[in-house]
C-alpha cells in the first residue's frame, strides 16, 4: 500500500495522466496496476501497524514526493504554454483563447497548439516511460520510511527560474523577428503619419506572425531535445537516480 500512495500522487499531479481528461477512476486503476507489477523488485517496507502515526507519516511522505515528481514535470509542460502565450500576446492573438481542456482555464490558442505538440513530442520520445522508470528507482534511492530528503527537491524550486529561460529560449527568434516589423512600422509612422497604421499594421503582424512561428517550427525538435533531456536529467537528479 505505501509505493501505491507515491505511484498515485505522481499520476495525479503529472501532465498528460494527472489531467481532467483521464478520469480519476482510470488513474486509480493504472496506478494500482503499476504498483502490483513492480511490487516483486521493490525493496523491503518498513513494518507499521496500519492504525499507528508512523503509518500516516509515512503515507504523508510518499504523497509529496510523488506530488513534487509530478509537479516538477508540470512545469517542463508549463514552459512550451508560456512560449506560446508570449507569441501570442506578440503577434496580436492575445485574444484568441480557447478553454483548455486539460486544466479547465482559458489559455492561448498557440498555447494550446504547443501543449499538444509537446505531448506528442514528450510520448513519442517515451519520456513518460523514463518517468516510470525513474520512479521505480526512487524507491531504491528514496525507500520507504527513509524521511524526506528536502536537498533533493531544492532542484524543484530552482526550476521555476528554469521554466521561463526554456520559454524565452523557444520563442527569443519569433519574438526578435516581431520586433523589427514592428521597429519598421514605427519607421512607416514617421516617414508618412497620414497613413493609417493600425489599420494596415494589425493584419500585417498577424499574418508575419503567423509565417514566423511556421518556419520556427521547422526547428522545434532541435529546441525540444536539449530542454527534455535537461528536464528528465533533473526529473532523476531530484530522487538521486543514476
Amino acid at each position: 500500500m505505501l509505493p501505491m500512495f507515491r505511484i498515485t500522487s505522481l499520476l495525479m499531479t503529472m501532465p498528460i495522466f494527472g489531467t481532467t481528461l483521464v478520469p480519476r477512476r482510470v488513474r486509480l486503476y493504472f496506478a494500482l496496476a503499476i504498483t502490483v507489477v513492480i511490487a516483486p523488485v521493490l525493496p523491503p517496507m518498513p513494518q507499521v501497524s496500519a492504525l499507528d502515526l508512523s503509518a500516516l507519516l509515512l503515507i504523508g511522505e510518499q504523497i509529496i514526493i510523488g506530488a513534487g515528481l509530478g509537479l516538477f514535470l508540470q512545469l517542463f509542460f508549463q514552459s512550451f504554454v508560456i512560449a506560446g502565450q508570449i507569441i501570442s500576446t506578440q503577434m496580436g492573438m492575445g485574444f484568441a483563447s480557447m478553454i483548455d481542456p486539460t486544466n479547465g482555464v482559458s489559455a492561448a490558442v498557440i498555447g494550446q497548439f504547443f501543449t499538444m505538440l509537446v505531448t506528442l513530442m514528450f510520448l513519442g520520445m517515451n519520456g513518460h516511460l523514463v518517468v516510470l522508470e525513474t520512479l521505480v528507482e526512487s524507491f531504491t534511492t528514496m525507500p520507504v520510511g527513509s524521511g524526506l530528503l528536502v536537498s533533493n527537491f531544492w532542484e524543484l524550486a530552482n526550476s521555476l527560474g528554469w521554466v521561463m529561460g526554456a520559454a524565452l529560449t523557444l520563442v527569443l527568434p519569433a519574438i526578435t523577428a516581431l520586433l523589427v516589423v514592428n521597429i519598421a512600422f514605427g519607421v512607416m509612422t514617421r516617414a508618412a503619419p497620414q497613413l493609417n497604421i493600425f489599420s494596415i499594421g494589425f493584419p500585417l503582424t498577424l499574418v508575419l506572425g503567423m509565417g514566423i512561428l511556421w518556419i520556427s517550427l521547422g526547428d522545434i525538435l532541435n529546441q525540444y531535445q536539449p530542454l527534455a533531456a535537461d528536464a528528465l536529467r533533473t526529473f532523476r537528479d531530484m530522487v538521486r537516480a543514476r
